[in-house]
């Protein structure tokens, strides 16, 4: 009798971690759509300096507000991402004005690229960590703390009128995944913990000669 409530006890234990493996499954793939249908901001402050800091978030707001009114006709992150690429050096001479506006001679790149980002969440809103395409603004030598938000669809600033919303640039499953609670989805962690190796393992592969 005891064997069999083992054998029973194991097969509902196997069960559950079935159930947990395909759940977990589904969200990696609803996590990669939603890295797909997203285009990221990644602005890096000169310095840690309070005053470097307030920079860094000045450079922000400019950029996210021209890049609401660039999106305002698209449809897609594909487009969004087209539109970026053709306007880079009007993007770039914004942040630089806005830190030359404030009195510093720091030099600005800006570049599309992909970079990793953790999972963060914006008001109701969390996105899984994963590998982004990103506007990537690095001011001075970069050397300062990150700030990551969202260009497409705009998600940091309010959005001009008829700017696409979330809810017009992922589907359902993506959307409903965007709004789940983090600190009682155990999947955003396993899937952040998962990046976050791929990462790592993708630099040290760089790195090696």
């Amino acid at each position: 009798m005891q064997n069999r409530f083992r054998l029973l006890e194991r097969a509902a234990l196997l069960a559950m971690a079935i159930t947990v493996l395909l759940s977990t499954l589904g969200f990696f793939e609803t996590s990669e759509s939603v890295e797909r249908a997203v285009l990221r901001l990644h602005v890096i402050a000169n310095s840690n300096s309070a005053e470097d800091q307030t920079l860094k978030l000045q450079v922000r707001d400019a950029l996210l507000r021209q890049g609401s009114a660039l999106f305002g006709s698209l449809s897609g992150k594909e487009a969004a991402a087209r539109e970026i690429r053709e306007q880079l050096p009007l993007l770039e001479e914004t942040a630089k004005q806005v830190v030359f506006s404030a009195g510093y001679s720091y030099p600005v790149l800006a570049e599309l690229t992909e970079d990793f980002f953790p999972t963060r969440t914006y008001g109701d809103v969390t996105l899984p960590a994963g590998q982004y395409e990103a506007l990537r603004v690095v001011i001075g030598s970069g050397k300062g703390e990150n700030w990551w938000c969202v260009m497409f669809p705009p998600l940091c600033v309010p959005a001009a009128q008829d700017t696409p919303t979330l809810e017009d640039a992922l589907d359902p499953a993506a959307l409903e995944l965007v709004r789940e609670d983090p600190k009682y989805e155990l999947r955003f962690w396993i899937v952040e913990q998962w990046r976050a190796w791929q990462q790592k393992r993708a630099e040290r592969n760089k790195a090696a000669p």
